[in-house]
């Protein structure tokens, strides 16, 4: 090691001495602060009192929140500024990425962003700026990272109490069915060592029929995606029912597709919901041996991905939509092996037969094309999905005619690494500097545009 390089990192050790000297506060009295008061603190207070339990260390704070269509980041502060764009921002790339990204505010303020997880499902990015005695370093990042893991965890815990932080996560109002259907669904994205689960639905503000359902237990993953007949209220009525009764059985203990199909058409049938109906497609992967049993509900087959090309299977014979096959004649779950890395993706119709201004269908192949695509740009697999609905959007024109669902299952042993940052994961050494993230300025960002098609 050089002298240079020994005085530098001595004066960055020094730095950060000096600081903790001068204020007299650790990490882990930021930690136990915001842990504190997290008990008590309202939606709107998230910014101010991250802001206010880093300030010791020479940092200000904000807490920017993602909207259900993941195309903005508000910021939580009680007089926000306006928000800022999922697409060509350094907030965006580091929602986008899952990576820290540095740089500097318009008027020269250096900058972090870091990316904000609640467990594994984006809730948005915390915004850090760093005082002159700050030293952005990899235990630097740590800390910043263990912060914004809090944080994602307390906002999502404020989420059910606050209607204002509601309001901020969907710009544009939900209908009462859409507001219905997001009450039902868990949350987008949940991942484990061995499997990563993740969803979307969209129109967010208008979605009526579709929805989805999953759940993830030590050997076992369940997952299931339904769409309702009709574009109504009617039709988020029927598919809550399907999915709540399905839910229902299968909570008592029921394992059986098949039998989790009949049940819904029981409780459909009394319910009175004829003649509604929901197709559904229902799934279980055993988590030890890939294993994949499913049962098609006059629903679309779903689609497997062996090392990011298109592999011919799930031909299984469907049974009639849910609330109308009680008396059918029964069909059995059909059972396909996956292998390891493969990625099965669960769709709706509103997908597929997307009708573009020249009348031609978004189509098969094409998702096919935007999955392959994404699986080479190694994103993560909700950013995927949410390319995947930015490109279903724009072959619409910005204005879905049908409801989209897209659900994608990765039995992989790494799948998670592409939902945490570089520093989340396991190093022996700091990132050189030359592959830390560049420093620029937040108005300078039109490189970091990432393709929707």
């Amino acid at each position: 090691m050089t002298p240079k390089a020994v005085t530098s990192t001595g004066d960055r050790a020094e730095r950060r001495r000096v600081l903790d000297v001068t204020t007299g506060a650790t990490w882990g009295d930021v930690f136990t602060t915001l842990t504190d008061r997290s008990h008590l603190v309202v939606g709107e207070g998230l910014s101010a009192m991250i802001d206010e339990a880093v300030r010791p260390l020479g940092l200000h704070a904000d807490v920017l929140l993602v909207d259900l269509g993941q195309r903005v980041l508000t910021s939580v502060r009680v007089d926000p500024p306006p928000p800022q764009s999922v697409e060509g921002t350094l907030a965006g790339r580091a929602f986008q990425y899952g990576e820290f990204v540095a740089g500097f505010s318009d008027d020269g303020r250096r900058m972090l962003w870091v990316p904000m997880l609640d467990g594994t499902e984006r809730a948005g990015v915390v915004s850090l700026e760093l005082g002159p005695e700050v030293v952005d370093d990899l235990e630097f990042r740590r800390r910043c990272w263990t912060l914004s893991g809090l944080m994602g965890h307390i906002a999502i815990a404020k989420l059910p109490y606050s209607d204002r932080i509601r309001r901020l996560r969907a710009p544009r109002p939900l209908t009462v069915a859409a507001e219905l259907l997001w009450q039902l669904v868990p949350p987008r994205t949940f991942a484990t060592v061995d499997v990563c689960v993740t969803a979307l639905l969209e129109p967010y503000d208008r979605v009526a029929g579709d929805g989805y359902d999953y759940v993830v237990d030590l050997d076992t993953a369940y997952v299931a995606v339904f769409d309702g007949v009709g574009h109504d209220l009617a039709a988020g009525s029927a598919t809550a029912l399907a999915v709540s009764a399905i839910r229902n059985a299968r909570r008592r203990g029921v394992t059986d597709l098949a039998a989790l199909a009949v049940e819904a058409d029981v409780q459909m049938q009394a319910a009175g919901v004829l003649p509604r109906f929901v197709t559904a497609i229902l799934a279980r992967l055993d988590l030890r041996t890939g294993e994949l049993r499913y049962l098609v509900a006059g629903h679309p087959h779903p689609l497997l991905l062996r090392h990011g090309h298109l592999v011919g299977a799930f031909g299984a014979t469907p049974r009639p939509p849910l609330g109308v096959g009680e008396h059918a004649a029964p069909v059995e779950e059909a059972v396909e092996v996956l292998e390891p890395g493969d990625r099965v993706v669960f769709y709706s119709d509103g997908i597929t037969e997307a009708r573009g201004a020249d009348g031609r269908f978004f189509g098969e192949r094409r998702l096919v094309d935007l999955s392959e695509r994404a699986e080479l740009d190694e994103v993560s697999a909700p950013e995927t999905l949410r390319r995947l609905a930015a490109a279903v959007l724009e072959h619409q024109g910005g204005l879905l005619q049908d409801d989209a669902t897209l659900l994608m299952v990765d039995w992989s042993a790494t799948a998670h690494e592409r939902l945490l940052p570089s520093v989340a994961r396991e190093v022996t050494a700091a990132t050189p500097p030359s592959q830390r993230p560049e420093q620029v300025r937040s108005s300078a960002v039109g490189g970091f545009r990432s393709p929707t098609a």
